[in-house]
């Protein structure tokens, strides 16, 4: 099925609820198709603020991902975990006391070659031409096919219903409903109208990186050429483009 009749039978399926809550449906437009969007952390950067959220809180007040308790159901787009558990294949004796024990960003990495996108049986979720790997949850059955092939365990499935969880929330993002898989989106919705993602707008620190791999002129793609980086489980051949520069 081509990009475009995908996109074409998404919006007819989505319309509705799209227009009950003002949000975009995201389809890539021609022009994104020569673009690579990606993500780079400056990973001594976000350390240097120690205990920050701004980029999590920022994330799920865009997206309205709810605040639940229980960790059995908890619901995350973005998250910190270990730098060790991040990068399992790194050597511990060669990683520096800068970074051992310390907390790193996580969320879905936008694989260039996503295993998710192979086993959703019902096309609930693509890669765009612009790489967003997109999710869209009206069309998701709740299989989890897609929670089991991630390796980076970027996604979340609605075990309750999340709506009673949210204190606040923004009418430029739909809702879920229980049984539902979500994720990051790479703020598709805000991407749509030329704007960054809501991680990158809220760093205090600077220390997200967002740009076009493909524009030789992009401050992510000149920091990659100048700085080391690395990407989570790259031996399993999905190509990330979520890069760490440390």
């Amino acid at each position: 099925m081509s990009a475009t009749r995908r996109c074409f039978l998404r919006m007819a399926g989505s319309a509705a609820a799209a227009a009950a809550t003002g949000a975009a449906l995201g389809c890539a437009s021609p022009a994104a198709a020569t673009r690579r969007w990606a993500m780079a952390i400056d990973v001594r950067k976000c350390l240097e603020l120690d205990g920050c959220r701004a980029c999590i809180d920022a994330c799920h007040q865009a997206h309205n991902v709810p605040a639940i308790p229980d960790r059995a159901h908890e619901v995350k787009w973005i998250w910190k975990e270990p730098f060790e558990r991040t990068f399992a294949i790194e050597d511990p004796d060669t990683v520096t006391a800068a970074l051992r024990g310390r907390e790193v960003l996580v969320f879905c990495n936008h694989c260039d070659n996503p295993p998710c996108v192979r086993v959703c049986p019902t096309q609930a979720t693509w890669k765009r031409d612009d790489g967003v790997v997109a999710i869209d949850e009206h069309r998701c059955i709740g299989c989890r096919y897609c929670v089991a092939a991630c390796p980076y365990g970027s996604r979340s499935f609605n075990f309750v219903d999340p709506r009673p969880f949210l204190v606040h929330t923004t009418s430029e993002y739909p809702t879920r409903t229980r049984g539902v898989v979500e994720k990051c989106n790479l703020c598709e919705e805000r991407l749509a109208k030329g704007q960054p993602p809501a991680c990158v707008r809220a760093c205090p620190g600077g220390a997200m990186l967002f740009g076009d791999l493909r524009d030789p002129d992009s401050e992510i793609r000149k920091t990659l050429a100048a700085r080391y980086s690395i990407r989570r489980k790259p031996e399993l051949g999905t190509r990330p483009q979520v890069y760490y520069v440390i």
